[in-house]
C-alpha cells in the first residue's frame, strides 16, 4: 500500500470510528456501529501519532529570552506578555496594543519572553522565529532532557521572521527537514512547542490552506494555514508531517482572544531553509531584485489585457535602471511564467525573485499587446531600505521612533504612493510617539509643517525640534490624515 492510500484508509477509518462512537452515545445500531477492525485501526492511528512525537520531541527546544528595557512592566492579564518587549507589528494586529503604564522617571528592568525552536544539526544549530530572539540580550535554551544552554545569534531575518541560533553542544537529536512543496491541503500535521510556557505541548490538526499571503505579518509571506492549535509560545516551533519531518515553522495566529481559534500560520520549511542557509553562511540574507511594482489580475483586468481568464501578474511600473528595465520588461506586461512555472499571485512572484541569487538569469514569458514574448533577465541584488532608528538618532530615540524610506514594495504593501512621505517602521511601547497614537505602518508626510518625501528631507525638517523641544507631524493612516504634536522629553 502506498503512502497516499495508507493516509486515505487511516482517515476513513478514523471517521467511521468517530461516527460509530457518536452513535453509541445516541443508542444507534447497525452499520454506524464500529466493529473491532475499525477500533483497532483507530488505535494504530493513535499509536502512529505517539511514535512521531517520540521521534521528534527530543529535538524541540524551549527558548527563553530576556531584554533590558526602560519604562514600566507590561501586562496582558495572564502574568505578563510573552513577547511584549519586541513590539512586533503582528502581535499588535492580532492581539491589540500592549498596555504600558507611563512612568514619570523611566527605570531599567529586565523583561522575559519565550518561544520555541528545533535543532537542525547535531552540533547545536537551532531554527526559530526572528520575533522570538531578534532583539534579545540573552537567550537560554532548554532541551527536553532538562539540559540548559546559553545560545548565541547566528543571524536573523525580520522580513521572513526566520532566525538561527546556536548552542555549544554535540551529538544532539535532530529533526529532519521535509519538502513543503509536496504538502497537500487536508494532510495531518502536528505542532510541537511551548505555548504559554507549557513545555513540549503537542497538538494535532490538518493543513487548512497553503500559500496564504497579504496578511501583513511579514514582508515575505507564503504561509501554511493549519487548525492544529498554535498559541503564544509556539512561535518558532516545528509543524510536523506524519513522516516526522518539519514542513513548517509555527509563526502566528489569528485570534480575538489571544488564544487559538483554529487559525494558525507557519512559514513553509522550503522558504525557511533558503533563509537559514544564507544566515549560517553570511549572517544575513541577500535577496534578489527585479525592480517592478506588480499587482494581481482580476476578471476586469484580464479582459482589458486580452486574457481569457484571470492569470499571471501585471507589471504596473518598472523602475529606471533596474534589472527589469535592462532586461526588457515593460509597464503593462503580464508575467505568465517564471522559468517555465506558471505565476498567478503577486506574493508568489515576490518570494521567488527574493529567493533567487543575484546574478542569476531567469526566463519570463509575458503577454504584451496580446502576444506572448520570452524575456531573459539577470536578477540584481535587492537594495537596502534607508532606515533611521532610535538607536542612531538621538531625537528619534527620545520620541521612540524608527522610520524609513518608502520603497515601491512597501508603498504597494501599505497602499501608499512612493514619495508620499516616510514610513513608521517601529514605535517603542510607552514612548512619546506611542502616547499620541503613532503606529507602525503609518506615513509621516509633514514635519513641522514642511512636506517630506524621503529620509533626507525628514531629518532636515526635524532639526528645528532640537531647539523648540516640540515636533509637529502630519500622519497618514490609509485614507485619513491628522496632525500630532509631541513634546520632546
Amino acid at each position: 500500500m502506498n503512502v497516499q492510500s495508507s493516509k486515505r484508509s487511516t482517515y476513513v477509518a478514523f471517521v467511521v470510528a468517530l461516527v460509530a462512537m457518536i452513535g453509541v452515545s445516541f443508542g444507534w445500531s447497525g452499520q454506524a456501529m464500529a466493529d473491532d477492525a475499525d477500533i483497532k485501526l483507530l488505535g494504530r492511528m493513535s499509536d502512529a501519532f505517539a511514535e512521531i512525537v517520540k521521534k521528534v520531541e527530543p529535538a524541540v527546544v524551549f527558548v527563553q529570552v530576556s531584554k533590558t528595557v526602560k519604562g514600566g512592566p507590561m501586562s496582558n492579564g495572564m502574568g505578563g506578555s510573552p513577547f511584549g518587549f519586541f513590539n512586533d507589528p503582528f502581535f499588535q494586529r492580532f492581539f491589540g496594543p500592549q498596555f504600558q503604564p507611563r512612568q514619570r522617571s523611566p527605570r531599567k528592568f529586565k523583561q522575559m519572553g519565550q518561544g520555541s525552536g528545533f535543532i537542525i544539526t547535531s552540533d547545536g544549530y537551532i531554527m526559530t522565529n526572528n520575533h522570538v530572539v531578534g532583539e534579545a540580550d540573552e537567550i537560554d535554551v532548554k532541551l527536553s532532557d532538562g539540559r540548559k544552554f546559553t545560545a548565541k545569534v547566528i543571524g536573523t531575518d525580520p522580513k521572513s521572521d526566520v532566525a538561527v541560533i546556536k548552542i555549544d553542544a554535540k551529538n544532539l537529536p535532530v529533526i529532519p527537514l521535509g519538502d513543503s512543496e509536496k504538502l497537500e491541503v487536508g494532510e495531518w500535521v502536528l505542532a510541537i512547542g511551548n505555548p504559554f510556557g507549557l513545555a513540549h505541548t503537542v497538538t494535532v490538526g490538518v493543513v487548512s490552506a497553503k500559500g496564504r499571503s497579504h496578511l501583513g505579518i511579514n514582508d515575505y509571506e507564503d504561509f501554511i494555514q493549519t487548525d492544529a492549535a498554535i498559541n503564544p509560545g509556539n512561535s518558532g516551533g516545528p509543524l510536523i508531517n506524519i513522516h516526522g519531518e518539519v514542513i513548517g515553522m509555527n509563526t502566528a495566529i489569528f485570534s480575538r482572544s489571544g488564544g487559538s481559534m483554529g487559525i494558525g500560520f507557519a512559514i513553509p520549511i522550503n522558504m525557511a531553509k533558503a533563509v537559514k542557509d544564507q544566515l549560517i553562511k553570511n549572517g544575513k540574507v541577500i535577496r534578489g531584485w527585479l525592480g517592478v511594482i506588480i499587482q494581481d489580475i482580476d476578471d476586469d483586468l484580464a479582459q482589458s489585457f486580452g486574457l481569457k481568464k484571470s492569470e499571471g501578474v501585471l507589471i504596473a511600473e518598472v523602475s529606471p535602471d533596474s534589472p527589469a528595465a535592462k532586461g526588457g520588461l515593460k509597464q503593462g506586461d503580464v508575467i505568465l511564467s517564471l522559468d517555465g512555472k506558471p505565476v498567478n499571485d503577486v506574493g508568489e512572484l515576490r518570494n521567488k525573485i527574493a529567493l533567487t541569487s543575484p546574478g542569476t538569469k531567469v526566463k519570463f514569458v509575458v503577454l504584451r499587446d496580446g502576444k506572448k514574448k520570452t524575456i531573459k533577465v539577470k536578477i540584481g541584488e535587492q537594495p537596502d531600505s534607508r532606515i533611521v532608528s532610535k538607536a542612531n538618532h538621538e531625537l528619534l530615540g527620545k520620541l521612540g521612533l524608527v522610520v524609513q524610506d518608502l520603497t515601491p514594495e512597501l508603498a504597494q504593501q501599505f497602499g501608499y504612493k512612493e514619495g508620499d512621505g516616510v514610513l513608521v517602521a517601529e514605535v517603542e511601547p510607552g514612548s512619546s510617539a506611542a502616547s499620541v497614537g503613532i503606529r507602525p505602518g503609518q506615513l509621516i508626510q509633514e514635519v513641522n509643517r514642511v512636506p517630506v518625501h524621503e529620509m533626507k528631507e525628514f531629518l532636515e525638517a526635524l532639526k528645528i525640534s532640537e531647539k523648540t523641544g516640540r515636533v509637529l507631524f502630519r500622519i497618514r493612516d490609509g485614507e485619513y490624515g491628522r496632525y500630532v504634536a509631541i513634546r520632546i522629553r
